[in-house]
């Protein structure tokens, strides 16, 4: 009878959200990492500036993978697209993780032009750009 107290935690477990919730105040924080690249811009709203080699991260929680016109992506997320992907705290997170490894996870072709690596903090840049959706106004 020992075992039965812990299949009921095993189970619990399994039913649990395999991902943690981020904290959307640190993930302001880390996106100063991101901003070389990226800007969150809504219309006339400059919420972050930055670079312009990355696409716009404005609304990008809701949005299709490869989504922005007239940006070039590179063939990986340009195949994410087409197969209709859309972006998710949890995708976005595992992106932003190992961009290569989220391609050949997803198997279409491991190439981009996303060389960063954000080694601590994704579920919380994830949760902070999920605040950025227009969904989250």
């Amino acid at each position: 009878m020992k075992k039965l107290p812990i299949i009921a935690a095993l189970a619990a477990l399994a039913a649990a959200p395999a991902f943690a919730e981020g904290d959307a105040a640190k993930g302001e924080k880390l996106f100063k990492k991101c901003k070389s690249c990226h800007m969150i811009v809504n219309g006339d709203e400059v919420i972050f500036k930055g670079g312009k080699t990355g696409p716009n991260l404005y609304g990008v929680i809701g949005r299709q993978v490869a989504g922005v016109e007239g940006f070039k992506y590179g063939k990986g997320l340009k195949e994410l697209g087409e197969q209709g992907m859309v972006w998710d705290e949890e995708s976005l997170a595992a992106w932003i993780t190992n961009p290569k490894d989220f391609l050949k996870a997803h198997e279409v072709t491991p190439k981009t032009k996303m060389t960063f690596k954000l080694k601590k903090g994704a579920e919380d840049m994830a949760a902070y750009l999920a605040s950025l959706s227009p969904k989250a106004e």
